[in-house]
């Protein structure tokens, strides 16, 4: 099994609220390290766009949006093990270990919304283009 495979489709954790948040929070550095890679490619695909013709000019999220981001980001992160601890306390062993699910589908959108910006700036691109055309 490859690295990829067990990070994206991890053994669920022991089925007590302790273990859950154990789980989570084990992954949460790497949940910060994939979502502030995608920032970093985000913002250097932005900037790049930024500079194209016509009216080239780059002006980037202010670093107070980018740190409230990583703040908003992980306080959806904590989320996680809140509802996965929540559901084993109301349905106990009656319930499938929701954790790997939960935390897949965090990080895919966390990653769609960091990479957001890069069709506004698309979309800002072609305004810029038609302005200049018309």
């Amino acid at each position: 099994m490859s690295a990829l495979t067990r990070f994206l489709y991890p053994v669920p954790a022991e089925r007590s609220f302790g273990h859950i948040i154990f789980w989570w929070e084990k992954r949460r550095l790497a949940f910060n390290l994939v979502v502030g890679a995608t920032g970093l490619l985000s913002l250097s695909v932005i900037a790049l766009i930024g500079l194209m013709p016509p009216h080239p000019g780059f002006s980037g999220p202010p670093p107070l949006a980018i740190l409230i981001y990583g703040v908003i980001a992980n306080l959806c992160y904590t989320l996680g093990w809140v509802i996965e601890g929540a559901a084993h306390g109301a349905w106990k062993e009656g319930l499938q270990p929701t954790g790997p699910v939960l935390f897949r589908q965090g990080l895919i959108f966390a990653v769609g919304v960091t990479l957001l910006p890069i069709g506004v700036a698309l979309f800002s691109w072609a305004a810029r283009i038609i302005s200049f055309l018309w």
